[in-house]
């Protein structure tokens, strides 16, 4: 049973449309009202409005409701609750925590989407992390999920690698030194800029050894950069190619339109510039470049045809920038609405530093991806020699997984500052620490089976409600999460779960209780196992059953 909603829909005879907030603490019940909203409708002080709803609100699934200044604190009725909530996650298992909102409709996510011009760092991971998972929840919920990845291949970094690859065996792992080297060059020497462009020039006009050259070098970086990729789990369903958008001629539509804006005029240099002069940008001179002087389209022309195509293909998509392209974004927002086009919505993240600050690829100041999780996995078998197991297969759970909810957990306009020691730790706010709470269940069911029907309304101990209140509150969790593109929502539901079946562990014997008693915790034990491993599955997260 949904108890918010049922709570929602008794108040809302009261006084019309409310939200329900899960308190941060048990001690404030299941679900909170918020009556300041309230105040303005009614015209009363908030913490009135509490007393008076306490005293008019009625409900058999409610066992008592606390004032607590402007909040209106339910408790819910905790033997309907735990029958409720454990039944549900032994009938769904798998399916436990989706409301099925995304059925009948399809989501358009696209993440990652790095230079292919070398090995991708860490700092640029958390894109291609925070996407997968936001993917993952979407199609938990019943989305038709479709993830792209939109492959700059025709830009000048790409140019630079042609130039600097010239008469050299080019392999993956040689790619970032080239580029490195290159850029050096270029700051010694500004005529090779030249050079530069005028590669690019050739290639907009279609000469087909210039192309040729372009799609060696992007191959080989895209074949490397998803080979890494994919050991943390991470597809992508669609590569999009940015040449496409320059070769059919969409570019020179786009001008077309946005020529009918009259915002559009060639500069002093012979470029074709936007003037958003007037709508809000923090900039100097408000305007966006979209071709250079000789008439070559830069990104952003490039960018608008692509997102006016995603357009036709989905209405609901959604793109994942660095806090860096806040600007940029802005930019391409408003030309697509000066052309009547809606812009996909945009969740911008932080980066993850290095003690000296941020990575770049240009300097060659880096932490590569590949190697990153190598070391996770070594750090991690090392971890487990010490507890007498060596298993490579769960080493590389344990350490992918410390990786990925190290950085999950994070708000995303927040920075990451990684800790190796933190997070491998066993104990605490870790991946290891869930997943080591995951397979601890899977030892006591291992250990014995529950019999028949189970009597939930036996689990009467206070650690025993607090793990089923948590329990309950998952669906709700994972529906605000995926609403909110918020996979640190989750995140941290898991970590609070882990510590309330721990707790619960601790002082609510299973194996050695009396037979109703044992059945029942069994079953707690086993709706934990479901709930957890659903948890860590949205994050991209491998829930080992031995550790």
């Amino acid at each position: 049973m949904d108890f918010k909603t049922e709570i929602e829909k008794q108040l809302k005879k009261e006084v019309g449309e409310v939200n329900l907030e899960i308190p941060p603490d048990f001690s404030l019940g299941d679900f909170a009202l918020p009556c300041f909203s309230l105040a303005k409708i009614l015209k009363k002080n908030p913490n009135d409005i509490a007393r008076e709803l306490k005293e008019t609100f009625k409900s058999k699934y409610i066992e008592r409701i606390e004032v607590k200044g402007p909040y209106l604190n339910f408790f819910v009725n905790k033997s309907i609750l735990a029958e409720d909530t454990v039944n549900s996650i032994l009938k769904l298992k798998e399916r436990y925590g989706s409301s099925g909102i995304g059925k009948g409709q399809k989501m358009l996510i696209e993440h990652t989407s790095i230079n292919p011009n070398a090995s991708p760092h860490m700092g640029r991971a958390r894109n291609a992390l925070i996407g997968d998972a936001v993917a993952r929840m979407h199609k938990f919920q019943g989305y038709k999920t479709e993830v792209h990845y939109y492959i700059n291949d025709i830009g000048k970094q790409i140019a630079m690698l042609v130039l600097g690859s010239k008469g050299k065996k080019v392999n993956f792992d040689g790619l970032l030194d080239i580029y490195v080297k290159f850029n050096k060059e270029l700051e010694k020497k500004p005529h090779l800029e030249k050079e530069v462009l005028g590669l690019l020039a050739k290639l907009e006009t279609g000469d087909k050894k210039t192309k040729a050259e372009f799609k060696k070098i992007v191959d080989i970086c895209i074949k490397g950069q998803i080979e890494i990729l994919g050991r943390l789990g991470i597809k992508y369903d669609i590569f999009d190619y940015e040449s496409k958008y320059l070769f059919n001629k969409d570019t020179e539509e786009i001008l077309k339109k946005l020529e009918k804006t009259k915002l559009l005029f060639i500069d002093e240099v012979g470029r074709n510039v936007l003037d958003l002069d007037g709508y809000g940008l923090p900039m100097k001179t408000p305007v966006f470049v979209l071709t250079r002087g000789d008439g070559t389209s830069l990104y952003g022309l490039r960018d608008l045809a692509y997102n006016a195509e995603k357009l036709k293909k989905c209405k609901n998509s959604l793109i994942i920038l660095g806090e860096d392209q806040k600007l940029y974004f802005q930019q391409i927002k408003l030309a697509l609405e000066l052309m009547k086009l809606d812009a996909p919505k945009v969740l911008h993240y932080s980066f993850i530093l290095l003690q000296e600050g941020k990575m770049s690829t240009r300097e060659g100041n880096v932490v590569l991806l590949g190697d990153f999780i190598k070391e996770a996995k070594k750090k991690s078998l090392n971890e487990l020699k010490k507890r007498g197991r060596a298993d490579e297969k769960t080493a590389e759970m344990i350490g992918y997984g410390a990786v990925k909810y190290s950085i999950l957990k994070v708000s995303p306009d927040k920075n990451v500052l990684f800790n190796w020691d933190q997070a491998l730790d066993f104990e605490g706010d870790t991946g290891p620490y869930i997943q080591y709470s995951y397979a601890r269940a899977c030892s006591i069911l291992a250990k014995e089976k529950r019999k028949g029907k189970v009597d939930a309304s036996v689990l009467i101990d206070a650690k025993e409600k607090q793990l089923i209140s948590k329990l309950s509150s998952f669906p709700e969790v994972v529906l605000d999460a995926t609403r909110q593109f918020r996979p640190q929502s989750i995140a941290n539901y898991l970590g609070d779960l882990a510590k309330c079946f721990n707790e619960f562990y601790q002082v609510c014997p299973v194996i050695k209780a009396e037979p109703k008693i044992k059945n029942a915790r069994l079953a707690l034990v086993e709706c934990t196992k479901y709930v957890l491993k659903n948890g860590l599955s949205l994050l991209g997260i491998d829930s080992p059953s031995k550790m």
